[in-house]
């Protein structure tokens, strides 16, 4: 009896033994998973000639360069490989090159932000070595726990937490840096300010996603903390802001695994075709959307599908004091004249509706309070296009229809696949292709070769 209960004993303490095992094997799995290996996988330069570069003692030795090489013409590439940047290079962006703006500052309209704008410098002054990680950079931890933190060393800024911290931007957090959601103007989390902006949309019966939103384009994104809180409600939005005095908060959202691009509206369109977005949203962007007679509004005019919506949560939009009453007054002197509707104002927030209303804008125009764009080819790209101080009319081949939501929108057929000179598509083609796709994408195993013909 005793033997039994001594045996009995310990078949439950080494039960609760084992049962402790698993359950620390599987939360150091399921971490191990989430936060991948933190062991860096980039070791600082010893010098900027030495012949070899290793990134860890796991990982093989290279033998590439180290060393600031130009691009040449005819193109050349060492026999043992892409040279590599010196680590001081480790945020170089050929186009967003603060030095070389600075050459140029004397021939840009600082007014415009043109210094802001992308500015490629001949092929003989780019560099042409491999960009290096930061040092101690890591794998990056995946999503969603990359949703609220990155490793510290990938982005070795501290800026954006000193002057944004107490707005909830980001903050600083042993070895990570850690966003709790906030913004400028939403402090108190990105999820609340989504749904105020739903409820004010659809009069407090919905969110945005039911009110049509699925495309967004968040201008001035900051660390792009309302994109990755956008993502839940099945919208996809494409971030950007500049390379300014914030330090480079583009790579704090690419980090976290959030589409983002540096970019700015200033002087030139952005690069997307017309009709593209059912929100552009602004929240305390920093953009004079009121001077130059409101040409970046045009802009966003070209981008918003009809019905789509213009957010905008910025001092004049609820302050009484300094000149925002007088840019207040001035916007809705400009969205009144491109017809848009002032749907809602309220908590810092103003939302505009961009109506469908030719004739209105033909009467306008006849009253000389805006310019009708004379037609044109939107078949080309807008890269590089200046912006056009217009609104362009709706016509035969510019008209649009109300696309379904995702996923069901990816598999429509759009009439401007036609348009777009020799890399027009079909309907024939375009539904060949969707079913080739659909079929390699259920099949992962399939292995027979496309034929050209057949994509």
């Amino acid at each position: 009896m005793g033997g039994y209960a001594l045996g009995s004993a310990f078949d439950s303490k080494s039960g609760q033994m084992i049962m402790v095992s698993l359950l620390l094997m599987f939360g150091s799995f399921f971490l191990g998973n989430l936060f991948g290996n933190n062991a860096p996988i980039y070791v600082s330069q010893v010098s900027e000639t030495s012949s070899s570069y290793s990134s860890s003692a796991a990982i093989s030795t290279f033998i590439n360069k180290v060393s600031v090489t130009y691009r040449e013409t005819p193109l050349v590439v060492p026999a043992n490989g892409m040279n590599i940047c010196p680590l001081k290079f480790n945020e170089y962006i050929p186009c967003h090159d603060i030095s070389y703006v600075k050459q140029l500052a004397r021939d840009l309209n600082l007014s415009k932000s043109e210094e802001l704008d992308r500015h490629c410098p001949p092929l003989g002054k780019r560099l042409f070595c491999l960009v290096p990680p930061p040092q101690d950079y890591k794998i990056p931890i995946k999503w969603p726990v990359s949703r609220d933190y990155v490793w510290r060393s990938n982005v070795n800024h501290t800026h954006l937490a000193e002057v944004k911290g107490g707005q909830n931007w980001v903050h600083e957090k042993n070895q990570l840096w850690w966003f709790p959601g906030g913004g400028t103007h939403f402090k108190h989390g990105a999820a609340e300010y989504i749904q105020r902006l739903g409820n004010m949309i659809t009069d407090e019966t919905g969110d945005l996603r039911s009110a049509g939103v699925v495309q967004v384009l968040d201008v001035g994104c900051g660390v792009a903390s309302f994109s990755a809180y956008l993502l839940p409600l099945g919208i996809q939005t494409m971030s950007f802001a500049p390379k300014d005095g914030h330090e480079n908060q583009i790579q704090f959202a690419l980090e976290r695994g959030i589409g983002a691009m540096i970019s700015v509206i200033a002087s030139k369109q952005l690069p997307y075709p017309s009709n593209s977005f059912e929100m552009v949203h602004c929240s305390r962007c920093r953009i004079d959307w009121h001077e130059n007679d409101g040409i970046l509004l045009k802009e966003v005019n070209r981008l918003l599908r009809p019905k789509g919506y213009f957010v905008y949560s910025a001092p004049p939009a609820y302050r009484k004091d300094k000149d925002y009453p007088v840019i207040w007054n001035k916007l809705v002197d400009l969205t009144t004249g491109m017809c848009w509707k002032l749907i809602a104002r309220k908590v810092q927030t103003a939302i505009w509706i961009k109506e469908e209303d030719p004739s209105c804008l033909k009467h306008n125009a006849e009253l000389k309070v805006i310019d009708i764009c004379d037609a044109v080819d939107e078949t080309k790209p807008s890269w590089k296009t200046p912006l056009m101080n217009c609104i362009q009319l709706a016509g035969a081949t510019t008209a649009t229809k109300k696309l379904p939501p995702r996923p069901e929108r990816l598999s429509v057929y759009s009439e401007s696949l036609s348009r777009i000179g020799q890399f027009s598509l079909h309907l024939s083609k375009f539904v060949l292709r969707s079913l080739i796709f659909s079929h390699l994408v259920s099949n992962p195993n399939f292995s027979q070769p496309l034929l050209a013909s057949q994509v």
